[in-house]
């Protein structure tokens, strides 16, 4: 009777240990519709996308990062990690040495499947719009086992309505051509920078229709005639320069604000800085309204 007393007791114990376990576990669903099993909320991460780093960090969990793509700057904590590569060829090698418990990267990445094949847990997660942030940053929530992206949406949506209202009523209504690099690649009225720039009041001279961030003709914003261009030091030099370019309005009455790098990276990353973006495209349509 005495050994049946205890084999109960432990199959008792070792249930409850399955159940303890089973209630830990998480599932994620990510771009790929793929449910992604994760024993635990994972303690060692590897993010490959700046905008993923950024959304680690910004729910709390930036100390179980031990890993990030090259770009992955911000904040100031993220580059004493070891950089593992660009987020679409990253070093495969030296992600699986870091044995994390999950992977976070891009659909664009070019290593998913190579990673699964090597054991590794990977989540696909790639925010492109506004909507996309507030989904991608309840997805890391449920990754990180936290509850902190409703608290985080919330500021940043607020801060972008609070953005729009700070600005004068000169500023409202203005064309603007937001060159996101010198091929010339622009932001489009769809992607994230162009919603931004909507709820800011301005008007995007590229149109939804051509996509979020189309390859222009050099030609097309010279007929556009913009009032203001939103472009980074890194590709605005020259660009007065352009053929035909010394005829845009923006160019002619020097409405032009060149953001420096670090700027350019809050701006181009669709991500919990989106309420800085809208800071810094809100001081430059105040500052060249007139």
């Amino acid at each position: 009777m005495k050994m049946k007393h205890w084999i109960r007791f432990f199959s008792a114990v070792l249930g409850l240990g399955v159940l303890s376990l089973a209630a830990h576990a998480l599932e994620v669903t990510d771009e790929r519709g793929v449910t992604v099993t994760l024993p635990q909320p994972p303690q060692r991460i590897v993010t490959l996308l700046p905008s993923l780093t950024e959304g680690v960090c910004a729910l709390g969990a930036c100390s179980r990062l031990v890993g990030v793509d090259n770009y992955s700057n911000s904040p100031s904590a993220v580059r004493a990690l070891p950089q593992l590569g660009g987020g679409l060829d990253p070093n495969v090698e030296a992600i699986v040495a870091l044995r994390p418990d999950a992977v976070l990267l891009a659909k664009s990445s070019r290593v998913t499947q190579r990673l699964e094949a090597l054991g590794l847990k990977v989540v696909v997660l790639e925010p492109k719009s506004h909507a996309d942030v507030r989904r991608v940053l309840g997805k890391l929530d449920q990754v990180l086992g936290s509850r902190e992206a409703p608290n985080v949406w919330r500021v940043i949506d607020a801060s972008v309505s609070a953005a729009a209202q700070s600005l004068p009523d000169r500023a409202k209504g203005l064309r603007v051509y937001f060159e996101v690099n010198s091929a010339p690649f622009a932001a489009g009225e769809s992607s994230f920078i162009g919603e931004t720039l909507t709820r800011l009041g301005a008007k995007n001279i590229v149109p939804a229709a051509l996509g979020p961030f189309p390859k222009l003709n050099p030609e097309y914003v010279v007929r556009a005639n913009p009032d203001l261009i939103m472009v980074s030091v890194r590709s605005a030099q020259g660009l007065e320069q352009r053929p035909g370019w010394g005829g845009i309005r923006a160019v002619r009455e020097g409405r032009i604000c060149r953001f420096s790098a670090d700027e350019s990276d809050v701006l181009v990353r669709p991500g919990p800085r989106m309420d800085e973006a809208a800071r810094l495209m809100a001081r430059c349509l105040a500052e060249k309204a007139g």
